[in-house]
Formats: C-alpha cells, sequence, structure tokens
C-alpha cells in the first residue's frame, strides 16, 4: 500500500471537547510536613500531560496527530483510575516544541519513562493507541521496571506492517520525503487534506517527522524484553470476511516473540476502535485494567 495510504490510516482522529482536569503536578493535596521541599512540577518541551481521576494510575497515549481528548469517552466510561492523559507536542494545534527538529517517537518514550519516574509512579498500566501503541512497547521493552501492565491498540510491532510494507521498503521511502522541505509539504499537505480537524491543526513536520520514524521502526526483536503483561487490541472486519483470519493470524505471528500477549481482536472495526466500537472498546479497558 502507498506511504500515503499509511499516513491516512494512523492520522485519523477526533476533534472532541476539552476534558476537565488539572495538568499533572500542578495540583497540590494536603499541606506538607515541616521543613519539606516542595514538588517540582513535571515539565517537557515534548509532551504535556493532564491527570484525571483518583485511584491506580493509567497513562493514555493518542496516536499519530491525536489529541488527549480521543480517550474523553473511555475515561468517563470506566471510572476509578487516576489517567494521566499524554499529548504529544506538535499535534492537534499544540506548540511542537522540540519536536520540531529531529526524532519524535523514541524522544516522546524517553519523555513518558522520565515523567513516571519524576512523578514517581509505581508500575502503572499503558494504553496507547497506533503511534502510542509503538511508544508504550518502546518504554515497556527498554525499561521494563517502570512498566505494570500494558495495552496496544490497533499497531504492530513493525508500524507498516499494517499495510504490507517493511521498514526497508516504505522506509526508504519515508527517508526521502522527510529529508527534502518539499517532501515535508507534501505528508502535511495530505495530512491536511484528507485527514481530521485534529490532523490539519498539526505541525506538518512534526507528523512528517513521526511518520518518518515510524516507517523506520521495528520493535520485534525487541518483544522478549517486555516483562509486563500485554494485551493488543486490533481492528477487523467481520469475522465472515476472508479477510479475518488472515488479520488474525498476522498479528499472531508478529506478536509470536512476545512472553505475555492476549490478542484480542474486534470486528468490523476501523483503526480508531474508540470510536468505531465504544462499548466493546470500553469493556475491553475496563477488564484489562481490573486484570
Amino acid at each position: 500500500m502507498e506511504f500515503r495510504h499509511f499516513l491516512l490510516a494512523a492520522s485519523a482522529s477526533a476533534a472532541l471537547a476539552l476534558v476537565p482536569a488539572h495538568v499533572a503536578g500542578g495540583q497540590q493535596g494536603s499541606a506538607p510536613a515541616a521543613k519539606a521541599a516542595p514538588a517540582v512540577p513535571f515539565s517537557s518541551d515534548r509532551i504535556s500531560v493532564v491527570v484525571q481521576g483518583e485511584g491506580p494510575d493509567v497513562i493514555m497515549i493518542p496516536g499519530l496527530t491525536s489529541p488527549r481528548e480521543v480517550w474523553k469517552g473511555t475515561v468517563a466510561a470506566v471510572p476509578g483510575y487516576r489517567y494521566h492523559l499524554v499529548q504529544v507536542n506538535g499535534f492537534a494545534g499544540s506548540n511542537a516544541g522540540a519536536n520540531a527538529s529531529g526524532p519524535v517517537v523514541e524522544p516522546v518514550a524517553r519523555e513518558i519513562a522520565r515523567y513516571i519516574q519524576h512523578q514517581k509512579l509505581q508500575r502503572p498500566a499503558l494504553i496507547g493507541h497506533s503511534m502510542g501503541g509503538t511508544i508504550s512497547m518502546m518504554i515497556a521493552a527498554r525499561q521494563p521496571q517502570l512498566v505494570g501492565k500494558l495495552m496496544v491498540v490497533d499497531m504492530l510491532p513493525q508500524p507498516v506492517g499494517l499495510f504490507g510494507g517493511t521498514a526497508s521498503g516504505l522506509g526508504s521511502l519515508a527517508d526521502r520525503l522527510a529529508a527534502t522541505p518539499n517532501g515535508k509539504r507534501l505528508i502535511g499537505a495530505l495530512v491536511g487534506t484528507f485527514g481530521s480537524q485534529a490532523a490539519r491543526q498539526s505541525d506538518p513536520d512534526v507528523v512528517a517527522q513521526a511518520s518518518h520514524d515510524l516507517a523506520r521502526t521495528n520493535l520485534t526483536s525487541e518483544l522478549p524484553r517486555i516483562e509486563a503483561p500485554m494485551t493488543v487490541l486490533f481492528a477487523s472486519p467481520a469475522t465472515a470476511s476472508p479477510d479475518h483470519a488472515r488479520i488474525v493470524q498476522d498479528y499472531r505471528n508478529a506478536y509470536a516473540g512476545a512472553r505475555t500477549t492476549k490478542l484480542r481482536p474486534v470486528p468490523e472495526s476501523g483503526h480508531m476502535i474508540m470510536f468505531h466500537q465504544p462499548a466493546r472498546f470500553r469493556a475491553e479497558v475496563k477488564e484489562f485494567l481490573a486484570r
């Protein structure tokens, strides 16, 4: 499939109302003990985090161009947790910050890992959609002590595998596109023309670089390093469709090297499972977090 299609599928998102919440690190609890050092709010030039709710910690990472508000319905439907809603700088109208130049995906993964450590979270659950799933796997594989469990939503260890490509094939095209201003503008134009409102509001250079990063990513060899239980929720056609069995087998093959993986197909859904099958998605998240 053409790289353009990869961009369009990965950049699908929705513009929703803002989640009422407080910024992580900005809300104070009870008065600190005498002489206790004041808490230092988390600060990053690559991500921002909004915290909502009380309970066990859950970090939610959206996909390419998506705002954190894609999780709004899920958070409301599955209470009892403290949700840390990540926004990647440069997506959905946010300022690009340090993501304006150079790699995006791996630096963002490192920043989320730093957030976990800075906030002293004890092995939180991670839920990541699309590019957010890639980032979740990166953190769980490279700093396994930080993650309690993770849910990957509609993403393979090698992202271009979703579209029948390889890192060497689509990756070389991504290299050429990301290497020139015209190539970056082409990616931005495609996303702006065919993408959602959030995609149209995203910084085209950040989108181009993140797309390039994904096209060059293959985490297959890192799967055995993931110690946390992993659930992989993925979209498929109706079960009667001949493509359903093929997609299920593709996911089985892709995740064969993982230690503990629960594969959960969601028939009759598109890439944005939380919107196409919201009731099923929320039920899966509820079950995942309760385990």
